[in-house]
């Protein structure tokens, strides 16, 4: 019941975050937002991701009395969308409200998860790579308005937020405000983290505007949505039989992952019509994401000794602080060149990475 009940938590999570940055760049679009300011709406929720363990979790204890005021919360943030979505400084707010839900709502639950189910816990995971895959498929062929879109985030929002009152009663663990800092040092390895936080910036035109930009050279949206699907399967399969390959040098194969993204960010900027092409880039993400986020987890830890807190700063850094910039950043490059920027900002990450690896011995 337990496997069940994580399964079905991740699913739903991940098909809201699907409905979120497969169609809501596309709904925003159509209401009638610039580029620029759907970079600035969308750059919220990872804005957050970074902000919230530093100005929240530092000060206010996450207990379960807590964690339930977080889920009726986002609840009511995704039901205000339908009256906010068309007034920009409403739907900035409640943007920002349901971001920092997010963001406290996925690290509880994944803490029962890796407790409870040890070896268990990826396949339970994958679970929410298949609910991201069909809400691309699924909801693609029914986005004919505003609020289709609207129902479908709603009803993903509210089945995750049952799902993750009901593994309450598997959190048992003390919970506690104090960090230990044992000697962390971001500073340290700084190219590192810089090579983190410039791979996810780069991520930033992929994740807030590869739906509007291929739409602009006549692919469809339920091409689009196949893509996007595709893209998710190749992730899975990844994932799963990974791991042979993660006993090779991990610095390595991130280095490998980034040269790969380089070149995906080039293909979709130089045949960005041709579906062939898009579907190729789209198998890459098995590399520039599947591959690459397992390495950096476990070179982070091999790299430090509080892994807990190389962890929580990987999730601000590189998706938090990178996805913000990265969003903000896409917005204002939107147009021809997008994805040329893209690989620039990959490339960058990649000599990072280098000068890490010089400076390091090899893990």
């Amino acid at each position: 019941m337990l496997f069940f009940k994580l399964s079905a938590f991740y699913f739903f999570y991940f098909a809201a975050v699907g409905v979120y940055i497969i169609f809501l760049p596309k709904v925003l679009h159509d209401i009638g937002y610039t580029p620029s300011d759907i970079g600035i709406l969308l750059a919220l929720a990872p804005l957050m991701r970074f902000l919230t363990p530093f100005l929240f979790l530092k000060h206010i204890k996450l207990d379960q009395k807590l964690f339930k005021m977080i889920l009726i919360l986002s609840v009511i943030s995704s039901s205000l969308f339908y009256l906010t979505i068309e007034h920009f400084y409403l739907f900035m707010f409640n943007n920002a409200i349901l971001g920092v839900c997010l963001s406290l709502l996925l690290p509880y639950i994944e803490l029962i998860a890796i407790k409870e189910l040890k070896n268990r816990y990826g396949k339970s995971r994958l679970f929410g790579s298949i609910g991201f895959m069909l809400i691309s498929l699924v909801l693609a062929a029914y986005l004919s308005e505003t609020q289709i879109a609207l129902h479908y985030y709603l009803v993903a929002t509210i089945l995750t937020s049952i799902f993750a009152f009901s593994l309450l009663k598997y959190d048992n663990e003390p919970h506690s405000n104090n960090i230990d800092d044992e000697k962390f040092s971001l500073i340290r390895y700084w190219p590192f983290w810089l090579s983190l936080f410039l791979m996810q910036v780069s991520f930033g035109s992929f994740y807030n505007f590869f739906t509007i930009y291929e739409s602009s050279y006549g692919l469809s949206l339920d091409t689009i949505s196949y893509l996007w699907a595709f893209g998710v399967i190749c992730e899975i399969v990844m994932l799963y039989f990974q791991a042979p390959i993660l006993q090779k040098n991990l610095l390595t194969l991130i280095s490998f992952s980034i040269v790969v993204t380089i070149g995906r960010w080039f293909l979709l900027f130089l045949y960005p019509q041709s579906v062939w092409v898009a579907t190729f880039t789209q198998s890459l993400h098995a590399f520039s994401f599947g591959l690459y986020h397992t390495a950096v987890v476990l070179y982070l830890y091999k790299l430090y000794s509080n892994k807990r807190l190389a962890q929580q700063f990987m999730l601000g850094i590189a998706y938090g602080l990178g996805g913000f910039v990265g969003a903000i950043v896409s917005g204002w490059l939107y147009g021809e060149y997008l994805f040329l920027s893209s690989s620039f900002i990959a490339l960058f990450a990649l000599i990072a990475l280098l000068t890490h690896k010089r400076s390091t011995q090899k893990i």
